[in-house]
């Protein structure tokens, strides 16, 4: 099953191959979001205010615009691989293949929990 969140009145997803989807009907059809490469394979999404948050294949990607496009927030081999996040009020949890990691500032930086 992939990812899926509720973001204002739309319902975005993982969808194939590592691209979003949205839907605007509840779900009852689906259309292409975000299907660049530049970021890699979509993994996870978190609202985090206005922003979605991204756990990619090459780290972690904020958007501003409901997910039309992505910003780098963290890149960096330091932590491993990132692979889940979860939004743990105040702090950022994250999943990694070196274990399990946090962040206070919206996940920018990153310390081994």
């Amino acid at each position: 099953m992939p990812t899926m969140i509720t973001y204002g009145t739309e319902l975005i997803r993982i969808g194939a191959r590592g691209a979003l989807e949205r839907s605007l009907n509840g779900g009852r059809s689906w259309l292409p979001l975000y299907m660049g490469s530049a970021c890699g394979d979509f993994r996870d999404l978190v609202v985090y205010g206005r922003e979605l948050l991204a756990v990619t294949s090459k780290g972690i990607y904020a958007s501003s615009n409901g997910g039309q496009s992505w910003m780098m927030r963290y890149v960096g081999s330091a932590c491993g691989e990132f692979l889940t996040l979860l939004d743990g009020g105040g702090e950022f949890l994250a999943t990694t293949t070196k274990g399990l990691y946090r962040s206070t500032n919206g996940g920018s930086t990153w310390l081994r929990r």
